[in-house]
């Protein structure tokens, strides 16, 4: 069976794959602070759920935009599994070509979004990653990654408002009944919600407009659910691209 772990700056996605199947999918926080030792446990307890033992994994595969925990969990694998893992950087096929000014410094989270999307739709692509930042990638018809768009994510967003202003409380991200908020609270859901979705379809719709066609639009990440539905331009949501993007990675290494 193959761990796969993508290591995001706010939550760490897990997934277990036996073969081609996806077992299960699992999210936990992101702390620098933990040691391998903590994160083998939670891994050893997450596993003990579906009746896997650790002698069941035998591969292991990281993405991880959070540079000192790349040590963390390889020592995990090491200790924990007697695996070292694939870690998703230069010098490993991806099956993706990078057309940028620096291929070295893309993000492993947007190379494993590039390569799930390929792998489940049709090329043009557009994936909006609506995590701790909203990353936009763009995959050409061709197939290749073409580079995006980068903004402050809604958390990010909504946390500035909270301790860069005097008056303004901390509200739960959910969906406002109407865009005129009748309250302090239901006007900051309204600018955050709303305001992201429509930040989204102008950034997609420039983008598609440089493409000189319509592409295929993917959202994943945290804040999927809550920001997709309120855009215009997503066909597809699928919160575990970026893991089943490592699965491929892997895969494509390992052969």
């Amino acid at each position: 069976m193959l761990l796969a772990i993508d290591i995001g700056n706010t939550n760490i996605k897990i997934g277990v794959f036996d073969g081609d199947s996806h077992l299960i999918t699992w999210s936990i926080s992101t702390s620098v602070h933990r040691m391998a030792d903590e994160y083998g446990i939670v891994l050893l307890n997450l596993l003990n759920t579906l009746n896997v033992k650790k002698e069941h994994i035998d591969r292991g595969a990281i993405s991880s935009v959070v540079p000192p925990l790349l040590t963390t969990f390889t020592e995990m694998f090491r200790k924990y599994f007697n695996i070292h893992p694939l870690i998703i950087g230069p010098g490993i096929k991806t099956g993706i070509r990078i057309r940028t000014d620096d291929p070295r410094a893309v993000g492993a989270d947007l190379i494993a979004n590039a390569a799930g999307a390929m792998s489940l739709y049709r090329p043009p692509i557009i994936v909006v990653g609506m995590g701790t930042a909203i990353a936009i990638i763009t995959i050409s018809r061709e197939g290749d990654y073409l580079g995006g768009a980068l903004a402050p994510g809604l958390g990010i967003a909504a946390e500035a408002l909270y301790s860069r202003t005097a008056a303004l409380p901390r509200v739960e991200l959910v969906r406002p009944k109407k865009a005129i908020g009748l309250n302090t609270q239901a006007a900051m859901q309204s600018g955050l919600i709303f305001g992201y979705a429509s930040l989204i379809d102008g950034i997609v719709g420039r983008i598609q407009e440089e493409l000189g066609e319509k592409a295929t639009v993917v959202a994943t990440g945290g804040y999927a659910n809550l920001l997709a539905p309120e855009s215009s331009c997503i066909n597809y949501v699928n919160t575990d691209l970026t893991l089943i993007g490592i699965k491929l990675i892997h895969d494509l290494n390992r052969e």
